[in-house]
This record gives structure tokens, C-alpha cells and sequence, in this order.
């Protein structure tokens, strides 16, 4: 096979590749407070901007969550954490935040499980209208 030839094929696997990963990527679309929002695979808002308290609350009621003065609280603190630092909390550090915030009785994974069940920092993390936190599987 011929250099050039190698270099086309690898361009077309690649191009393929790329298409299969877009597909399953592709957003999902959701109104929510009289908009249409995108949500990947996920469920995690494509577009940052689009969060508001309405779309908290929605995708809340979808976690099957009422969020009360002391979920908001998490969500601010996730959301400013987010702000400078471009990332979502993993679990370990949303912990040290809550703490650092809102002393010790609430900067413990027990506390974010009464709050967010099953995946605390994900699942703020998804209500908080930020992407997944890296290390969530």
C-alpha cells in the first residue's frame, strides 16, 4: 500500500470514529420553563447559560428531590466553585467545601446523601445545571 493511501484510510477511520462518538453524544432536547434545553447522554445541561432556579427545580422533581433552603445552599456553593475553577466538585472535595462553607455538621458525605441520595456530587452537580464531575463514572 502506497504512503498516501495509509494516510487517506487512517483520515477515513478517524473521520468514522469521530462521527460514531458525535452520535452518541448527540444532546437531548427538553422543555423546560418555556424553553428548549439540550442535555447530554447524561442528562447534564449542554449549554451552561441555560441553567436557571426553574430548571433546578425541574430537573430536582426528575430526581425525585423538593429542594429546600439547605440543597440551595449546596447548589451555590458547587456553582461558585464551578465559577473559578472551571470544574465540578468530586465527592472528596464538595465535601471540604460544604465544611470550609458550613461547618462540620454539614461538610460530611453522610449530610450530601440525606440531600443529593445515591451520588451527592453528581447529582448536584446535574441539578446545578454544571457537566459531571470528572472522576463520575
Amino acid at each position: 500500500m502506497r504512503q498516501d493511501s495509509k494516510l487517506e484510510l487512517s483520515a477515513w477511520r478517524l473521520t468514522v470514529s469521530s462521527c460514531e462518538v458525535a452520535e452518541e453524544n448527540m444532546p437531548q432536547f427538553m422543555n423546560i420553563a418555556g424553553k428548549t434545553l439540550g442535555f447530554d447522554k447524561d442528562g447534564f445541561l449542554v449549554n451552561l447559560d441555560d441553567w436557571s432556579e426553574e430548571v433546578a427545580l425541574e430537573l430536582a422533581r426528575q430526581q425525585e428531590i423538593e429542594l429546600t433552603q439547605s440543597h440551595w445552599e449546596i447548589l451555590e456553593i458547587i456553582r461558585d466553585f464551578h465559577k473559578r475553577r472551571g470544574l465540578s466538585p468530586v465527592m472528596r472535595i464538595l465535601v471540604k467545601l460544604v465544611e470550609k462553607e458550613c461547618g462540620p455538621e454539614k461538610g460530611n458525605s453522610l449530610y450530601l446523601l440525606s440531600l443529593f441520595p445515591d451520588k451527592p456530587a453528581q447529582v448536584a452537580s446535574r441539578i446545578a445545571g454544571l457537566p459531571r464531575p470528572s472522576t463520575c463514572l
